[in-house]
């Protein structure tokens, strides 16, 4: 092979390499986000840098400090930063469900996930002509597979206005438009009626809330009498222990990398319920035997890590992507391994499922 032959070929492999390595990483479930088009939400590019450095200062503080102000809105506005940083980034490597699944034999991740999803609607027997509140929606892949599986009217609430406009997309493209929709809000003050909804669910959503409790309590209102309500909370387990630095740590990194102002305790929730006026139906961890350990999908190799991080590198350097974008893939990367490192030693789950009903009669 002459020299201008093989120069010709290197340049047309290279090429190819090139459209392959950007073009052609979508997302997971559907390739409706790619590399070269990520954003960081409703922040201006020329911000996004600054945003990232105000949460994560926020975040590095003491879980006291970090409750207490909740009380000016402070974890609510935060969490909204939060999406705004990472909803383009999680829907390019991970899909349109922003949230873990068991791991089951002989399904892909994306199977798992929509079985995951439609075991919510089945337990709170959503059918036509009821509608449903899906609290915390995100860009909406829960609800799409819940209305496709129930032909129930589903109506999704994210604190998010770039998520809205996300969802509403992904529901016209999926047709769904006429059973799905989504409204900007927070879910501690929802803008519903009271006794408006015929079920509810919230998946790994209800962890942003600074008092569980709250969050519930608003639940309760908007659902009619006799409704049920599933919830898939992100908990730590009777194994965690607060005396040992090492589960602190982990705890911590989940805490911090995904804008939780503190976890609860598995034991806690369903009192928690209780309290709110919640008849507890059913409860246990859906991430136990026999389903497989749910955090192997975040163990992704060196190599499939490096090719992400230089891609982001590479399209923040050419300002395709915003300043400030490499930085949050390297928090998701961090919070990954301290998710698997808690699904490990099996001190945390994101899959406590707990049923609740409303009672017909309330006492007042």
């Amino acid at each position: 092979m002459d020299l201008s032959t093989a120069m010709w070929t290197a340049v047309v492999v290279g090429a190819a390499a090139v459209y392959w390595f950007v073009w052609m990483m979508g997302a997971a479930e559907v390739k409706g986000k790619r590399a070269v088009n990520l954003k960081m939400g409703s922040i201006a590019k020329d911000k996004v840098q600054d945003k990232y450095k105000q949460y994560w200062s926020f975040f590095l503080r003491t879980k006291e400090d970090i409750v207490a102000a909740s009380d000016d809105d402070k974890v609510p506005a935060f969490v909204d930063t939060f999406y705004n940083l990472v909803t383009d980034i999680y829907e390019w490597g991970w899909g349109q469900s922003f949230h873990f699944s068991p791991s089951l034999p002989g399904l892909s991740h994306r199977e798992a996930t929509r079985k995951h999803e439609e075991r919510a609607a089945d337990l709170i027997a959503a059918r036509p002509g009821q509608r449903i509140v899906d609290v915390g929606c995100g860009v909406g892949g829960p609800m799409r597979a819940i209305a496709s599986h129930s032909g129930a009217h589903v109506v999704g609430i994210t604190i998010n206005e770039y998520q809205v406009g996300r969802a509403s997309a992904h529901n016209r493209k999926a047709g769904l438009d006429g059973l799905c929709e989504v409204v900007c809000g927070n879910f501690l003050e929802m803008p519903f009626p009271d006794a408006s909804f015929d079920g509810a669910y919230s998946i790994e959503a209800t962890c942003h809330a600074p008092c569980l409790e709250d969050v519930y309590r608003e639940i309760f209102r908007v659902l009619k009498p006799g409704a049920l309500y599933v919830s898939y909370e992100w908990v730590t387990t009777g194994l965690y222990r607060p005396d040992d630095p090492r589960h602190v740590e982990t705890i911590r990194g989940i805490e911090r990398g995904d804008a939780l102002p503190g976890l609860r305790a598995q034991n806690e929730v369903a009192a928690i319920a209780r309290q709110a006026g919640f008849e507890v139906v059913e409860e246990r961890d859906l991430a136990l035997p026999p389903a497989e350990p749910w955090w192997t999908r975040l163990q992704m190799g060196r190599f499939a890590y490096w090719r992400n991080h230089l891609l982001v590198s590479v399209l923040a350097a050419l300002r395709i992507a915003p300043k400030g974008v490499v930085d949050v893939h390297e928090m998701l990367y961090e919070t990954a391994r301290h998710l698997s490192d808690g699904g490990e030693t099996g001190i945390f789950t994101p899959m406590h499922m707990i049923l609740c009903r409303k009672p017909l009669l309330i006492n007042q």
